[in-house]
């Protein structure tokens, strides 16, 4: 029996009473209007990236950037994980009674999007893992009488260890045979520890910024935060656009992306009677056969992504980095489908697990906040709106790179891509 952690939001046509028409015509509708008027209104780049933004007052700044207030955020996290490896070691192994899986599932991995979405960056300051390689770093600094001396990390190394990170989470999460397991819990968090405080130790804190699944996962998301930072340290109130567009050409930000598209893609089609089918009946086993349909998810994100970078190269013009230079415009599609796939678990199965967590016996998960229509006209409109929103994106990176007269043609491969992403999108969520 699938636990109620994993059951997310994104449900069957009986959850979803809407036409498939109309969400399919409004959808196709919002991003070709939206080109049509962007190519026609918006002509020159208007996002600076990290050179915008208000400047926030400086004993904000101070508070944010006090030894203290950092002090206190660390305690926080690594009090958080303590209290999490107490419960998977000493609770009851039924997710029924056990904050551990929802804590992992639902207030974490949920959690960090609108964290992020709010706060920025956060999980950079709340990582346990950093705290616990601040600390070794300071113990081995006081023994020998120096600081220990970290290799660089290899160059063009990017958010490529992320990426399969983040893979194997979510495989953990939608594939591994008992996900919400206290066993399968520990033994997968305890080796995920035990790799990043060692390539820490080889690398330096810069590691966690490169190489951990669930920074690069709260950074991405928190360029949609309107709080960021100047390219001068200054902490400021900015349109998210502008953090969108400061997000670094980095290798890996590709793969980042389309894992992140292409699991909640999977995950939508995973409870399809017919993939259900496939999966029962396949030579291979349940396992293997749904690895191979998490991977093959991810890599038609990827393939579609890269037959547009090309033809965007051949309709805009030479451009030395196609992908990444508009891999970008995938993140506000990314979150539209997070948006989509997760509000319904996070309202509802986060409060139940704060419950367990602070005592409560038989916790139920409270009432839905919207009903079959709200929630279908949610999904919808997330899905849309992020799709809309990359349009955006990409239009200002294009008018920024390309010639005037290619700068509207070079979109067009992009329009295609947003397009199939929607319809798509659109279909897992009418199943």
């Amino acid at each position: 029996m699938t636990p109620q952690p994993l059951a997310h939001g994104v449900g069957s046509t009986h959850d979803l009473p809407i036409s498939p028409f109309y969400a399919f015509a409004g959808a196709f509708t919002a991003l070709f209007v939206s080109f049509l008027a962007l190519a026609l209104l918006w002509s020159t780049p208007r996002f600076r990236g990290d050179r915008s933004g208000r400047p926030l007052p400086a004993a904000l700044q101070r508070a944010a950037d006090a030894p203290a207030t950092r002090t206190a955020l660390r305690a926080l996290g690594l009090a958080a994980a303590l209290a999490l490896l107490a419960s998977l070691l000493l609770g009851p192994d039924d997710p029924e009674r056990n904050p551990g899986p929802g804590a992992v599932y639902v207030l974490f991995w949920v959690g960090l999007v609108p964290a992020s979405l709010l706060l920025g960056p956060v999980w950079r300051l709340l990582n346990p893992l950093r705290t616990l390689h601040l600390l070794v770093d300071r113990a081995r600094t006081a023994h020998r009488g120096h600081p220990p001396v970290h290799r660089p990390l290899p160059p063009g190394l990017g958010l490529r260890p992320a990426a399969a990170g983040l893979f194997g989470f979510t495989w953990l999460e939608l594939v591994s045979p008992d996900p919400a397991s206290l066993t399968t819990l520990l033994v997968a968090l305890t080796a995920y520890a035990a790799v990043q405080l060692a390539l820490a130790a080889r690398f330096g804190e810069r590691w966690f910024t490169e190489g951990d699944a669930f920074e690069a996962y709260s950074t991405l998301l928190a360029r949609f935060s309107p709080f960021g930072r100047r390219h001068d340290g200054r902490l400021v109130l900015r349109n998210p656009f502008h953090g969108l567009d400061a997000t670094p050409e980095r290798p890996g930000l590709v793969a980042t992306v389309c894992v992140l598209l292409g699991s909640t893609a999977y995950d939508g089609f995973s409870d399809h009677p017919s993939w259900i089918t496939t999966v029962q009946t396949s030579p291979l086993g349940r396992t293997p056969t749904a690895t191979l349909g998490l991977l093959a998810s991810v890599c038609l994100v990827a393939a579609l992504f890269c037959l547009c970078a090309a033809a965007t190269r051949l309709a805009g013009g030479p451009h030395p980095r196609p992908l990444t230079a508009f891999a970008h415009s995938l993140l506000p599609i990314a979150l539209g489908y997070l948006v989509a796939h997760y509000f319904s678990l996070l309202v509802t199965e986060g409060p139940r697990t704060v419950s367990m967590a602070l005592g409560t016996d038989n916790a139920v998960a409270p009432a839905p906040p919207l009903g079959p229509g709200g929630l279908a006209a949610l999904q919808v409109t997330a899905v849309v709106t992020g799709h809309v929103l990359g349009v955006v994106a990409a239009h200002d990176r294009s008018v920024r790179l390309f010639p005037p007269d290619r700068a509207v043609a070079g979109q067009l491969p992009l329009l295609a891509l947003m397009i199939t992403y929607t319809l798509g999108g659109i279909g897992l969520l009418l199943n």
